[in-house]
């Protein structure tokens, strides 16, 4: 139950392809992914750039609000429910 957040920065394009990926790799490890107010990038050749995408700064920072909440509530979670059970028993071969 470890949580994952991917954030991809760019210059101009790209990211939402990578953004894909990172979140399916998140999913096939069991990881809760948090969400944000939009897709978790930011746009910029320099530093300078990238804090002067309003949006993408804002987005990132909803972002480390939701995941301090997520993992947060994980805990308190876990202390009252317990973490659920994830056997990994079966894996197919789907050559025949």
């Amino acid at each position: 139950m470890k949580v994952g957040a991917a954030i991809v920065s760019c210059r101009r394009t790209g990211n939402s392809a990578v953004f894909e990926q990172l979140n399916q790799f998140f999913g096939i490890n069991g990881m809760p992914t948090v969400p944000s107010t939009y897709w978790n990038d930011v746009h910029g050749y320099h530093k300078e750039d990238v804090m002067a995408d309003e949006e993408g700064v804002e987005t990132i920072q909803n972002l480390s609000r939701n995941m301090a909440f997520l993992m947060q509530s994980i805990i308190e979670g876990k202390d009252a429910h317990g973490l659920p059970d994830t056997p990994h028993a079966h894996f197919t071969n789907f050559i025949r």
